[in-house]
């Protein structure tokens, strides 16, 4: 049993309508032998196991051993900038996947890939500014704090 320490959330960085089986293509393109996630969401809030919790998933790069990563179709918006595009089916679905882990996992905190970003100014924090990349376009540090 892997000794899981972060659930880390996503966004795809993709269309909300993205197939899974498009998904799936992209990672391979990419040489993973795994998916990025454990768990992707679709626009209808359907939860789409890619692979078990036991195996190690390519969300977060030096993090993913002891991670499990779950991810929503979207936040991308029309211009390609990013955008908190969860629909409510999501947000639904999200949060019943990550109590359901808490539940398995309750010393893991959960987090946004942006977490991860480097504190380079020392704060505590990692302020916009200061974030490799906006993944999930939602902080959910804030957002789950109280799973």
């Amino acid at each position: 049993m892997r000794s899981i320490k972060r659930i880390f959330v996503h966004c795809t960085a993709g269309n909300q309508h993205q197939k899974i089986a498009d998904l799936q293509a992209e990672f391979k393109r990419k040489g993973w032998k795994n998916p990025g996630y454990n768990y992707v969401i679709q626009a209808d809030g359907t939860i789409t196991q890619l692979l078990g919790e036991q195996f190690v998933s390519n969300g977060v790069k030096g993090y993913n051993s002891t991670s499990i990563n779950v991810a929503y179709m979207g936040g991308i918006a029309s211009d390609g900038k990013a955008v908190d595009n969860r629909t409510p089916e999501q947000k639904e679905s999200l949060l019943k996947l990550l109590k359901e882990l808490k539940g398995r996992y309750p010393k893991a905190e959960i987090m946004g890939h942006r977490d991860i970003s480097p504190d380079t100014n020392g704060n505590g924090i990692v302020d916009p500014w200061e974030r490799i990349k906006e993944c999930p376009c939602f902080d959910a540090k804030e957002e789950y704090k109280e799973l």
